[in-house]
Formats: structure tokens, C-alpha cells, sequence
């Protein structure tokens, strides 16, 4: 964190309302009247707009400021909260006096004197992207997105595509002490096709983005995406009902890696394992999956849409080993599941809003590299299934049990795709996936950038990444019926 930043923190959200350092720490001797365990402060203003075209016109837009501050008090497992719309000194004191309610009886101590957290190099720059571009502009990006999809085939019918920035300016006060602040960018581009072909309609979808302006999407990109949409598209037409049963299954490296995330990811946030009602609790320097298998949740990928200079809580984001060749190593967790646990803190304290209290959360999880390239895992398959993409999933954390749909699909006859299929889902258990990789490839993808993740309520960007996978003996749901390898 900069001084910079800080200072444009300051500036936009406690100068306007009077407020200052010493006057957040007259709001802390407040709740430390009685004895807490921690206490924080989470001011916010994000200004967000999104752009829409449809049959060839930008048919809608929207635009939207929020700004509030959410007060948090802790007291052993419990936790009170409180927030506000309007970031006023009366409204923070009785915010405060509202946390009081689970604390001990006595003091906790004196009120902080608060400081400014150390400086580390920034993952992204602290800039406002709605800024980035004209409002003709951004339309214009919209419609040069649509033509380049329709030149790319006649089949195609209809375009859907969607222009969305955030800028987000954030400040954290904590009862230790710490002071921090981020500014974070973000943007996106999603771009829905769908073609026909006698008398059959199939969709294709891509996008990008991450914490920049919206310069990044020049011609190349945005040529990417179209072409991406397109081809699952008419893949899709030629696709044929997929058949059911266990089989081996390769996954395609980049987003694929949704399922890691949905499967295994959830399963190791700290919460989950505190209470209890993970299926990886206490397992900890155990073998919970394949050797060569290594996961990594990462919050400090540069420009990447899961990272964050800080986390939610003021703690700087790290790189986490969750897996490494196979056994388990660690959690990711908040401050409050971190100290409960006794242990280490690891920067992934994340909420939505001033509006929510922070829990433990993923940013960027991925798998790493093994030694195998792609076509060779697809050669080492006599008969099974390539899902290249993937859809939406559910997974319930409790049981580890998934179901996943399969957006993009191939047979694999004899080393070989030989023809799409359609309908396809992955069905298993995630510790149990993990333990079933049997070859895992040397071509390591992070997602494009469109990666959003539910808890509890709550919905926060994040990023996933894997390389090319073979699993051995995955249930797949379909039309067809005929089990194969």
C-alpha cells in the first residue's frame, strides 16, 4: 500500500464526513468499553456501470455509486456487526454501540492509535476504469465485438455482449492498530453467440478481463473471444448425445479449473474445517489426492481479477500451499478462523460489500504443472471423454459431492476426438476426483477473467487455472447409454 493510496482513501472517504485517524480511534475506545477480542472498521465506495447489446443495439446500460462502512466486533467464536449507508460520525457511534452487545464484561484495553501498514509493490494500478473510455467509445467496443462474431459465420443468429467496470476504494481501521487501503479496478467482457443449422440452435460464450482499464480490450482480444464463442457454438450444432457411465475423463487446461475450485477449493476455506463439516477436516499432512498433484491459491497474480493488494481485513494476500504432491498442507483463512484454529493467517479474509461481515474465500486457485503435454494425455485414452469447457456446477462442502455440465465436449476413440457431444456432466465426489489423476499435463492455463464465486450470500471475483488432466473413472451423465473406459 501506498502513501498515495491511502491518501486517496482519506480523501474520498473520511475527509467529505469530518472524519479522520483520531476520530476512528475515538469510534474504537468506544466498543473497547468492553472486552473484545478484535474490532475493525471497513469503509467503501464503489462506482460500477454496465453496458449491453442485443439484435445490434446497446439496448441498456447501468450506473450505480454505494458507498458505507460496516463496524465488526469479536468476541471468542462470536461476532457483531453492524453497517451503514451513511458514513457520518453519528451513524459510526452507534454502529459501534450496536457491535458492544457480545462482548465480555471489562475492558479490553486502551484505544488504538492507528498507522499506516508498510508499503509493498502493487498488483494493479489504483485507477478509476470507468474513465478509461468514452461512453461512444464503450459502445462502439460493443458493436465492433458483434460484427467480428457475425463474420465469422453465417449460422450465427443473434449476439449478446456485455461491457461491465468497477471502481472500488476501500479502507480498513483495526482495533490492533493497522490502517490500509486499496483501490481496485475491474472489468469485464462477456460475449454470448448463438447459430443455427437445420433447425438446431446451440450457444457458445467467452469473455475476459481483470484489474486494468478498459484498454486491454484491443482488436486481438477482442477477436479472440469472438472466435472462441463462436467455434463452441458451431461445435455444439455437430455435437452428438453424449453417453453416460464411468469413463476416463481429460480435462482441458484454464477454466476447467472451476471445477478444482468448486470440488476441492470450497472444501479447504477455514470455516468449513473449524466447524467441522468439510470433507478434508483434520486431514491436514494427509494424501488427499494424486502424487504430483499441487494446489495454490494465489492473491498475488498480478492484474489477475481474483487478486488483491489487501485482503478484506487489511492482511496483505499471499500465495498459499494447499496441496502439494498430494497431501494436504493448509487452509486459507480469515483472521477470525486463523486465531480460533491457532493457525497461520493467510491473507483470505474477503466479503462483498461494507454490507458483510468477511469469511474465508479463494482468489486465485490453480493447479501446477506436471511433465505430460496435452496431446500425448489425449492419446493415452482408447475410448472416453474431453470436456474442453465447462458450464455451471454445484457442490455440496459437506459431503464433497459435484455435478458439472460440460459446455464444450469430444469423444476420445483410439487417442483421438473424434466427434462432439453434448449434454455431458461430470458427476463425483472432490476429495475422491483428486486421488483418480492419473496424468497431468505441462500446459498450466489460468482463466480468461470472468470467474465469480458464491458464499453464503455473498459473490466475490476470483480466478481458477489447471493444465490439461486425465482422470480415471469419473461418472458422466448423458443422453446415450453404453459405458465405455
Amino acid at each position: 500500500m501506498s502513501n498515495d493510496v491511502l491518501a486517496l482513501a482519506e480523501t474520498v472517504l473520511l475527509a467529505p464526513y469530518a472524519l479522520n485517524s483520531s476520530r476512528l480511534e475515538q469510534v474504537f475506545g468506544e466498543i473497547l468499553t468492553r472486552q473484545v477480542d478484535a474490532a475493525d472498521l471497513y469503509f467503501q465506495y464503489c462506482r460500477a456501470e454496465g453496458w449491453s447489446l442485443e439484435e445490434g443495439v446497446v439496448k441498456s446500460g447501468s450506473f450505480h455509486i454505494d458507498q458505507g462502512v460496516g463496524v465488526r466486533a469479536i468476541s471468542g467464536e462470536k461476532t457483531a456487526f453492524a453497517y451503514s449507508d451513511d458514513i457520518q460520525w453519528d451513524s459510526l457511534l452507534q454502529a459501534a454501540e450496536a457491535t458492544r452487545a457480545i462482548a465480555r464484561s471489562g475492558q479490553s484495553g486502551a484505544r488504538p492509535l492507528l498507522r499506516a501498514d508498510a508499503t509493498r509493490p502493487a498488483l494493479y494500478l489504483p485507477q478509476d476504469p470507468l474513465k478509461t473510455l468514452q461512453d461512444d467509445q464503450k459502445v462502439r467496443l460493443l458493436e465492433k465485438l458483434e460484427r467480428m462474431a457475425r463474420q465469422m459465420d453465417p449460422r450465427v443468429t443473434q449476439v449478446m455482449a456485455s461491457l461491465a467496470g468497477e471502481y472500488e476504494v476501500v479502507l480498513i481501521a483495526r482495533s490492533d492498530g493497522h490502517l490500509s487501503a486499496d483501490v481496485r479496478p475491474l472489468v469485464r467482457v462477456s460475449l454470448q453467440v448463438i447459430a443455427e443449422q437445420g433447425g438446431l440452435r446451440e450457444q457458445g460464450s467467452s469473455g475476459g478481463g481483470g484489474r486494468f482499464g478498459y484498454e486491454y480490450f484491443d482488436d486481438a482480444i477482442l477477436e479472440d473471444y469472438a472466435r472462441k464463442a463462436v467455434v463452441q457454438a458451431l461445435t455444439n450444432l455437430d455435437a452428438r448425445p453424449a453417453p453416460a457411465g464411468p469413463m476416463t475423463v481429460v480435462l482441458g487446461p484454464g477454466w476447467p479449473g472451476i471445477l478444482l475450485h468448486e470440488a476441492i477449493g470450497h472444501g479447504l476455506e477455514g470455516d468449513f474445517n473449524r466447524k467441522g463439516t468439510s470433507a478434508f477436516s483434520g486431514r491436514i499432512g494427509e494424501r488427499v489426492a494424486a502424487p504430483g498433484v499441487t494446489v495454490l491459491d494465489d492473491g498475488t497474480l498480478p492484474h489477475r481479477r481474483g487478486s488483491l493488494n489487501r485482503d478484506d481485513e487489511g492482511n496483505p494476500t499471499q500465495c498459499t500451499t494447499l496441496i502439494e504432491d498430494g497431501i494436504l498442507k493448509g487452509y486459507l483463512q480469515d483472521s477470525l478462523n486463523a486465531r480460533l484454529m491457532s493457525m497461520p493467517l493467510t491473507g483470505n479474509g474477503r466479503r462483498e460489500s461494507y454490507a458483510h461481515i468477511p469469511m474465508p474465500r479463494m482468489t486465485n486457485t490453480y493447479m501446477l504443472n506436471g511433465s505430460h503435454h496435452h496431446g500425448e494425455i489425449i492419446e493415452s485414452v482408447s475410448r472416453g471423454l474431453y470436456a474442453a469447457n465447462f458450464g455451471g456446477g454445484q457442490v455440496d462442502i459437506t459431503s464433497g459431492k459435484f455435478v458439472f455440465s460440460a459446455a464444450e465436449a469430444w469423444m476420445i476413440e483410439d487417442g483421438k476426438l473424434t466427434y462432439p457431444v453434448r449434454g455431458a456432466t461430470l458427476i463425483g465426489n472432490g476429495p475422491d476426483v483428486l486421488t483418480k489423476v492419473s496424468m497431468i499435463g505441462n500446459d498450466m492455463a489460468l482463466d480468461p477473467g470472468v470467474g465469480v464465486c458464491g458464499k453464503e450470500g455473498q459473490s466475490v471475483p476470483v480466478g481458477v487455472g489447471q493444465p490439461t488432466l486425465r482422470i480415471d473413472g469419473l461418472t458422466v451423465g448423458g443422453t446415450a447409454q453404453g459405458l465405455v473406459e
